[in-house]
């Protein structure tokens, strides 16, 4: 009898062909629930395919989700990487956003020097954000999931209150929003701003960084062996600081695209959960960099196809709870992934006698 065995890692294609049942399966179990309750399954889903990828509009759509979601993906791996885990995104993309924000509306000038001095001032913001937790983890052992996350509602309180005090619009009124901000990243295609290829390109770079270089492997062996690494003479505590202040600044600069490219403006809740979402991002990347682009553009469809099933009177709970399906369903078929059918141990042993 066939018996299935554990195995520590799971080829790429076993994952990707689990994670493709996985979306077969959840499209199949949410097309029968809406069925159930009335809906055409054929209408909503053709709507949904035409309004996400089967339009420019959509695709712009999709494009405008992925940025931020590629680089606060990005930031939560490349602290994965070294077995830390950075939760607060969320946080150090507010900071960016009011780092890049503050520089754009009391800082005039041309927009080619106004442009690269605000994503300095959103990466200054993040890693200044994030270097308390640094300190902590780094010299007191202290844990960066609590530290980081309970910033992040420090951050988005500081946002609303910049956002509707001394930074509120004077000339519109709008609610918990600053003023407009003149100076934008150019668009690329339609609505599409150069953060977008420019974030891909981010993924990429660390990719590249994290395989090729020394400092790559270095961090990689502290993260998978840290006995070893100290015993190797690796400087641990230093790349620990480098690797979250890292994490803290390609955060903060998907508050500065979303700031300077989308909204134009610092608005309260503009964060949007971008920077839980891209734990998520992170945990379907699998600790790749460069595999962080497909699982933002996963993340992204979804949360596009969400908004699409809402305009159907769809209730948002609702779109949530099938969103938390599929990311379910997906993190099933990366667990079946790791296991594979061996030889039953007698049959191993007779084989051999023979």
């Amino acid at each position: 009898m066939t018996r299935f065995q554990r195995f520590p890692t799971a080829p790429a294609r076993l994952v990707l062909a689990w994670r493709a049942a996985a979306l077969v399966a959840a499209a199949l179990i949410v097309g029968g629930l809406l069925a159930l309750s009335g809906r055409d399954v054929f209408v909503l889903g053709e709507l949904v395919l035409r309004s996400t990828v089967g339009s420019r509009f959509g695709l712009e759509d999709l494009a405008l989700f992925m940025t931020p979601l590629v680089l606060t993906g990005a930031a939560v791996t490349v602290t994965s990487r070294i077995g830390l885990w950075n939760i607060g995104g969320e946080g150090q993309f507010y900071l960016g956003a009011i780092g890049a924000a503050g520089v754009g509306l009391y800082m005039p000038g041309p927009q080619i020097v106004v442009l690269p001095l605000m994503a300095l001032a959103a990466i200054a913001c993040g890693m200044a954000w994030i270097v308390v937790p640094t300190l902590a983890r780094a010299y007191a052992g202290v844990s960066e999931i609590i530290t980081t996350l309970l910033l992040n509602f420090v951050a988005g309180l500081l946002t609303y209150w910049l956002a509707t005090g001394p930074w509120r619009d004077r000339v519109t009124g709008a609610l918990a929003s600053s003023g407009r901000i003149s100076d934008a990243i150019p668009e690329l295609w339609g609505v599409v701003h150069w953060g977008f290829p420019l974030s891909l390109a981010i993924a990429a770079g660390l990719a590249a960084i994290m395989t090729w270089t020394s400092w790559g492997y270095e961090v990689r062996v502290s993260g998978a062996n840290p006995g070893a690494a100290r015993y190797a003479g690796m400087p641990m505590r230093g790349r620990v600081i480098a690797v979250m202040l890292l994490s803290g600044a390609l955060a903060a600069l998907a508050g500065m695209f979303e700031v300077a490219g989308t909204v134009h403006r610092l608005q309260g809740g503009m964060a949007d959960n971008f920077g839980y979402l891209g734990i998520v991002v992170a945990v379907l990347a699998r600790r790749s960099c460069l595999a962080v682009i497909p699982a933002a553009l996963l993340m992204a469809l979804i949360l596009d196809a969400g908004i699409v099933l809402q305009t159907q009177q769809l209730a948002a709970t609702a779109v949530l709870a099938i969103t938390g399906l599929v990311l379910l369903l997906i993190a099933i078929g990366d667990e079946l992934a790791h296991y594979r059918p061996v030889a039953p141990a007698s049959s191993t042993r007779s084989g051999a006698a023979a």
